[in-house]
């Protein structure tokens, strides 16, 4: 059974840093893209942040770009999403993805496996 399971999240004001960790087991990790995603109250669930499977290739939503970095640890099969310079626009239900192809799944139908959100609130 697979399993994704995010963590870090929580309450930091305006300019603040946060990062969440996400961990998976029960399949092959280094074989498969990871992605971030959020989804805020009223909004559609948006890509944030993926990575392919070896962490060379990267790509992030106009609106975190020079704010966010994601990276993995294929020995420790986590992911990682680093996020500087958080804005209150930045709240949102935090979703770890784990993709369907070793490409950096970009989409919500490249999703194999989501983790169950994790909170994160910017304070102005």
């Amino acid at each position: 059974q697979v399993q994704v399971v995010e963590s870090g999240g929580g309450l930091v004001q305006a300019g603040g840093s946060l990062r969440l960790s996400c961990v998976v087991s029960g399949r092959n990790f280094y074989i498969y893209g990871m992605g971030w995603f959020r989804q805020s109250p009223g909004k559609e669930r948006e890509f944030v942040a993926t990575v392919n499977w070896s962490g060379e290739g990267t790509y992030y939503h106009d609106s975190v770009k020079g704010r966010f970095t994601v990276t993995r640890d294929n020995a420790k099969s986590t992911v990682y999403l680093q996020m500087n310079n958080l804005k209150p626009e930045d709240t949102a239900v935090y979703y770890c993805a784990a993709g369907s192809s070793s490409v950096a799944p970009t989409t919500p139908r490249n999703i194999d496996y989501w983790g169950q959100g994790t909170q994160v609130t910017v304070s102005s």
